[in-house]
């Protein structure tokens, strides 16, 4: 049991972030914020497995901050598509506008 919750919860969890970033949405937010959800999942799963194995955790420093890195260019292409397009909604752009 106690290993179905070291594997199964981040598996499920990366499972769920991918399907709400699959369904349709309205607004960047929301995907940006399943994305970041999927991104916690698998962190969950590396610091699990590194730890389960007796390995540094020095990994999973480096890779929560290309997370962070991910998160905040994500948050800078929100405020300018906000600045030039007023919105976030996806249907008031085109990729022919660009």
């Amino acid at each position: 049991m106690l290993m179905f919750i070291y594997w199964g919860m981040p598996l499920f969890m990366f499972i769920m972030g991918v399907m709400v970033f699959v369904s349709n949405r309205k607004h960047l937010l929301s995907t940006l914020l399943s994305l970041e959800f999927m991104v916690l999942s698998l962190f969950l799963l590396l610091f699990i497995y590194l730890n389960l194995y007796n390995f540094e955790s020095f990994f999973s420093m480096l890779f929560l901050t290309f997370c962070v890195c991910e998160g905040a260019l994500g948050l800078s292409v929100l405020v300018s598509m906000i600045r030039t397009h007023g919105n976030d909604y996806f249907q008031t752009f085109s990729i022919l506008q660009c």
